[in-house]
């Protein structure tokens, strides 16, 4: 576990029960205040949703703050492909500004989410997640990352 570093888990947008303003203004209060206990470094899963909204604010935060870092954590490659235009123009977006990224699995596969998930806690001390209830893989990484001993952050979704 790194206790510098902090990933995020949360749903999809036709998930939540909130909007995307909502959702993002929370995150940015959450990473900021991550910042300001000492995280420096932020995994984000690249999914629609949660994942690209923190991502995109902390690429905001990091051109204040330099010191921050935003590590990609890609299931597998061209993970993007069956997404509209503009989620795909964020996600390049996104990954563009990233300072490194990690392809967990060579091929498309259901496990390899969950194996993304399990990378991501386990290379962090801290989970920020967007959660609304329900199941599916974001239930699954609050699970493994209580399991493990990682504390979790829950914004209302």
């Amino acid at each position: 576990m790194n206790r510098t570093t902090c990933c995020f888990t949360g749903h999809r947008p036709e998930k939540l029960k909130i909007g995307e303003a909502e959702v993002r203004a929370a995150l940015k209060r959450e990473i900021e205040a991550a910042a300001a206990e000492g995280f420096t470094t932020f995994i984000t899963g690249m999914a629609r949703g949660v994942d690209l909204w923190a991502a995109e604010e902390v690429l905001e935060l990091k051109s204040k703050n330099p010191a921050l870092r935003l590590i990609a954590a890609l299931p597998f490659p061209r993970f993007e492909a069956g997404w509209s235009p503009a989620w795909q123009a964020r996600y390049r977006r996104v990954l563009k500004g990233a300072d490194q990224r990690f392809v967990i699995s060579p091929a498309f596969s259901y496990a390899a989410f969950q194996k993304r998930n399990r990378w991501m806690v386990d290379r962090s001390g801290r989970v920020i997640a967007v959660y609304g209830g329900g199941r599916g893989g974001t239930l699954n990484t609050l699970q493994y990352a209580r399991a493990r001993g990682v504390p979790v952050r829950i914004l209302p979704g």
